[in-house]
């Protein structure tokens, strides 16, 4: 008896850490900004419309790189943002625009 009760015990306790690590890595394009007011919805926005490789008249417009490396999650037409992915992505992104400024010379 004492063996099942300590199951479900067990059970019970990490079901919800399952979840909420799970609720805590994606968040909507709102709730995005407000846990990193570096980046406001419309910026936010704006690189999510960017990810997505596209036409215009001069060609192929190539994406930044976010869906490639996972940080934009679309279930549905919900758009949903990998906090911890994103965040690797912006610093490697400000690392290469920096190494590129310095073999540009500005």
């Amino acid at each position: 008896m004492e063996n099942q009760t300590k199951v479900a015990e067990t059970k019970l306790i990490s079901r919800p850490l399952i979840q909420q690590s799970l609720i805590q890595t994606l968040f909507t394009v709102e709730q995005f900004a407000e846990i990193q007011p570096a980046f406001t919805q419309s910026a936010l926005r704006n690189l999510i419309h960017g990810s997505e490789a596209r036409k215009s008249t001069q060609g192929v417009i190539h994406g930044n790189g976010l869906l490639e490396c996972g940080a934009i999650v679309r279930v549905g037409r919900k758009v949903l943002i990998d906090a911890e992915k994103f965040l690797h992505w912006a610093k490697e992104r400000g690392a290469q625009d920096a190494q590129s400024r310095i073999v540009m010379g500005v």
